[in-house]
């Protein structure tokens, strides 16, 4: 599977407009891949949290409808980091609001969308803003051989809670796929717990940050892309920078039999 993360860079005075052009350029440049990934709330601004309600649309809004173009004129499968989504509200006491990745085809249609379920803030910023996801996701990317990868779905500050991977796994994931607006005070734990996953799950990980300062957050980069045996692939710097790397997803299956760690869990 030939996969491109794109580590966006932005700031606070380029319009959502102008970004979204760009980043669908972007997008566009990486035909001949089966996998593209985004960061998470690049079109919102991940730490713009004044901006979110203003900026919030729905899965068919103006940003999604760019992205599925970009998808279908690349002929890549899209996972478009995500958008602060706006939909009717499960119940009253709701917001309407999620932090909303969208997967676009090659064809350029949604295939899957994943809410985030744990919201960073401690009881403010997104816990105060946006509603939490309940549903799992893994979705089939269809690859050059004519096979699909099960790609596992998360954002951000869900790397830090093991469970959801396992349940992942447990769904038949053999790729994580994590976008994020994760900052550089704290980019030591992003790489660590991305190797974490790897290792525990002998699955591999995509991991695509947001760089740039925006928000008054210097955002901390260092996307990486780890094998199932918690080796580093590829890894990015602290700049706006695309990783392209071949993805041998044959290797984790023998990898799998070679050390078969997961037969012998005992706790559900």
């Amino acid at each position: 599977m030939k996969v491109a993360l794109i580590q966006l860079a932005y700031g606070d005075d380029e319009s959502v407009a102008d970004r979204t052009a760009r980043v669908a350029d972007l997008v566009r440049a990486q035909a001949g891949h089966d996998l593209v990934v985004l960061p998470e709330l690049w079109s919102a601004g991940g730490f713009d949290y004044t901006a979110w309600a203003e900026r919030a649309e729905p899965a068919d809004g103006p940003v999604a409808e760019a992205l599925a173009a970009a998808a279908r004129d690349a002929g890549v499968t899209l996972h478009a980091g995500s958008i602060v989504e706006r939909g009717e509200p499960a119940d009253g006491a709701d917001r309407g609001l999620w932090n909303t990745s969208l997967v676009f085809s090659p064809e350029g249609a949604l295939v899957a969308t994943y809410r985030k379920i744990h919201r960073f803030g401690f009881g403010e910023g997104e816990p105060s803003l946006l509603d939490a996801g309940e549903e799992l996701v893994v979705v089939g990317v269809p690859v050059a051989d004519g096979g699909t990868v099960a790609v596992g779905l998360s954002t951000c500050y869900d790397l830090r809670f093991p469970e959801l991977y396992r349940r992942l796994l447990d769904r038949g994931a053999e790729v994580f796929a994590i976008p994020a607006a994760w900052p550089r005070k704290r980019v030591a734990h992003w790489t660590l717990l991305g190797q974490a996953r790897a290792v525990e799950d002998q699955c591999v990980v995509l991991q695509c940050n947001t760089a740039g300062t925006h928000a008054g957050h210097e955002m901390g980069g260092h996307s990486q892309v780890v094998d199932a045996t918690g080796k580093v692939l590829a890894a990015a710097g602290l700049d706006e920078e695309v990783l392209s790397i071949d993805i041998d997803t044959a290797a984790t299956q023998q990898w799998r039999r070679t050390f078969p760690v997961l037969p012998d869990r005992r706790l559900a």
